[in-house]
């Protein structure tokens, strides 16, 4: 097997879709700069871990799906995890054979045309810029409340803001095992309180069933399938282990592994905690979809109201290691691209000592920060942040999901000569499951912010495959000149 992706510099490789050399292969021939083989396997599947941000779903988005979804939101968890395989299974086939920084841009890249290689670089760059920027208004907001309920004060949110990403950018520049570990770590500590909570609800509990919830009394259709389309925003960013190609240790096993146990795990997580939270927040006379702190009513329920201040501080530990998994993501797929002509040369630097990408890192954290900072100044709630900018990242995640499941039929068949019932069936089950989440997205027509935000997407979308066909023309040579 050859090398990871690599294109030719000074040529018109990257335009023409032509690769300069065989895509398959581990990320030990070409490194990029960055640390070979540093990170264990858990390292590896903190990464994936501290992205999709586990103990934030919870504390923040079950609540939205039990306000649609009601005592099915359980399963719509079952379904969003079942979606989710589909599409780690594609991403997993491609990380078994190919590994690089580029992530899922680079599975796109290999077999699809060129501009849809760019569409899916440029999407999954915004993609996790803006689920870091949706940590960062997270952030800001659970930090005021934690100050307000401490000292009575209240500090500037652009403050906290720009500390964050300072913060999150230099563990992100300095050195990409510590990094990996204090994002595991974190996510370790916030997840565990919250299994804390949930056994001994369901201890209190008894362990028999719901009834009204495994009768799925009172669910509508039109209801689940809403719900289902913000369970699968849950998982948003469980493939970032793919960027530590160049990174991780054994990237051919450890990676696909990361990426099948991020999204098994995390659904598992969900699904319980999904039915913990209606169940418990009943016993206590509640309903989960009125429930803006449905930790702190659980903790309530089993008298320990001490564990609810503790999942507010876990959640604030989560989203900053959330912002630092987006920033080593992002900064890594701009470092590829740019190596392959489609970013700014600047991006390809790396720190000599450090061997983490130096510019990509400045660039994406200030690109996650500035839009926050914005509107922080201007006034904006954290979690009306948090919200905006998790759902634009939302689109960028699903065109490349769906890329990715559509690239993958071809390029086993014709890099591998696999070809069999789960490669023609599996790929299109996740493009389907992508397709779903779409319009579940868009239809209803959303209010307010949220119905611009596909408008939002599609400018950018357009602006950087401009970028794109100006960088890809061919440059004219000497010759050219002479004959003009």
């Amino acid at each position: 097997m050859g090398s990871p992706v690599q294109f030719e510099e000074g040529t018109n490789s990257f335009a023409s879709g032509r690769l300069s050399e065989p895509l398959d292969g581990d990320a030990r021939a070409a490194g990029y700069g960055l640390r070979r083989e540093a990170l264990s396997p858990m390292e590896t599947l903190g990464q994936s871990i501290a992205t999709v941000g586990p103990s934030l779903t919870p504390v923040a988005t079950i609540p939205l799906v039990g306000a649609l979804a009601g005592n099915g939101t359980w399963l719509a968890y079952v379904l969003a995890t079942i979606a989710i395989l589909f599409v780690a299974w594609c991403i997993g086939r491609f990380a078994r054979y190919t590994s690089s920084p580029g992530s899922l841009y680079s599975y796109v890249t290999m077999i699809l045309p060129p501009w849809l290689g760019a569409t899916a670089g440029w999407s999954l760059f915004l993609a996790y810029v803006a689920t870091g920027a949706s940590n960062i208004g997270g952030f800001y907001e659970y930090a005021n409340v934690l100050l307000r309920d401490a000292s009575g004060h209240m500090a500037s949110t652009v403050l906290l803001s720009s500390a964050m990403a300072a913060v999150t950018m230099w563990f992100a520049w300095r050195d990409v095992k510590i990094s990996a570990r204090l994002m595991l770590s974190m996510e370790a500590l916030s997840v565990t309180l919250i299994i804390v909570i949930v056994v001994l609800v369901l201890v209190r509990h008894g362990f028999h069933g719901d009834p009204e919830q495994l009768h799925l009394h009172g669910v509508t259709g039109s209801g689940l399938r809403l719900g289902l389309v913000l369970a699968i925003f849950s998982f948003a960013g469980f493939e970032s282990a793919t960027t530590l190609g160049a990174e991780a240790r054994e990237p051919l096993k450890t990676i696909p592994r990361a990426v099948i146990r991020t999204a098994i795990l995390g659904g598992f997580f969900f699904t319980v905690c999904a039915y913990t939270e209606v169940v418990g927040l009943r016993m206590d006379g509640k309903d989960l979809a009125t429930s803006d702190m449905p930790m702190h009513v659980l903790a309530s329920v089993i008298r320990v109201p001490m564990l609810g201040t503790l999942i507010e501080i876990g959640a604030l530990v989560a989203l900053f290691s959330g912002v630092l998994a987006c920033i080593t993501a992002a900064a890594r797929v701009l470092l590829l691209m740019a190596h392959n002509g489609l970013a700014h040369e600047s991006m390809r630097s790396t720190h000599a000592r450090n061997e983490t990408p130096t510019k990509a890192t400045v660039a994406t954290g200030l690109a996650a920060l500035i839009p926050v900072a914005v509107l922080a100044a201007r006034g904006a709630n954290g979690l009306d942040v948090y919200g905006w900018m998790g759902s634009l990242a939302t689109y960028g995640f699903i065109v490349t999901y769906g890329l990715v499941c559509i690239a993958l039929p071809r390029y086993l068949r014709d890099h591998h000569g696999v070809v069999n019932a789960a490669t023609k069936a599996i790929p299109w089950m996740g493009v389907v499951a992508m397709l779903l989440a779409l319009a579940g997205n868009l239809y209803p027509v959303p209010q307010g912010p949220y119905g611009k935000l596909p408008y939002i997407y599609l400018v950018y979308l357009f602006v950087v495959l401009m970028w794109f066909v100006v960088r890809s023309r061919p440059k004219p040579t000497a010759q050219d000149n002479s004959e003009c």
